[in-house]
């Protein structure tokens, strides 16, 4: 019995290319939602662990760099007895801070404009014993942002006489996708504690501490509801 002889590699490439597009060609008429769902989801996930990175990078260096001090940022007023008034804010170091750093992140955003997806053909056939199998189909796509950043202020308490005073800085990005035949997005937003203080209060002639589940609390509501 005569064997065939093998085939030459470019008679395998072309082989190779026809089986290729054929499967192409079946899984955009067979399944085109599914193949569109599958790229979004990927897209959305890739983005969007980029652009945490940056967000994350960006603000860190700013920290790390000495731009972002408190008492830069907010002044404390202090009374006659030296206890704090009123926390003054230095809005022009706000504004300058969010203006450096939203341009940071966009600068940041700049250099993923064009990403690559690396897709085996066998997890867009929607199989799970295909998942992750078969030659790998790469598609590029490209993604645009928009992005803005603000501070925000939050108090906790700290003791019976101390505040916690955190200053955040809120980073909103919206990312606009655009893959072969249709686009997507996503909005990543994060937000990072980037400077605090302790503000210490005057000690409390009385304190009462009342620990939940303990009967004298429901007493002691009573009482101060009828003879407060």
């Amino acid at each position: 019995m005569r064997r065939r002889p093998p085939l030459e590699p470019r008679q395998r490439a072309k082989f190779f290319c026809f089986f290729l597009a054929c499967v192409l060609v079946v899984l955009a008429v067979v399944g085109t939602g599914h193949l569109r769902s599958i790229l979004g989801s990927l897209a959305v996930t890739r983005v969007s662990n980029m652009v945490n990175r940056i967000a994350a990078e960006a603000v860190g260096t700013a920290v790390d760099s000495g731009e972002i001090q408190y008492n830069q940022l907010i002044t404390l007023e202090k009374n006659e007895s030296g206890g704090v008034a009123a926390l003054v804010s230095n809005m022009a170091e706000f504004n300058r801070l969010q203006a450096a750093i939203t341009r940071d992140i966009l600068d940041r955003l700049g250099g993923m404009s064009d990403i690559e997806l690396g897709i085996p053909l066998g997890t867009l056939s929607g199989s799970a014993f295909l998942a992750g199998r078969g030659p790998v189909l790469s598609v590029r796509m490209q993604s645009v942002g928009s992005c803005s950043a603000r501070f925000e202020n939050e108090f906790s308490h700290a003791g019976i006489n101390q505040t916690t005073h955190r200053i955040l800085l809120c980073v909103d990005v919206s990312m606009s996708i655009l893959l072969p035949g249709f686009r997507t997005g996503t909005e990543v937003s994060n937000s990072f504690a980037v400077a605090e203080t302790v503000i210490v209060g005057e000690v409390p002639g009385t304190y009462t501490y009342f620990d939940s589940g303990n009967a004298m609390q429901d007493d002691a509501f009573e009482y101060s509801i009828n003879n407060g």
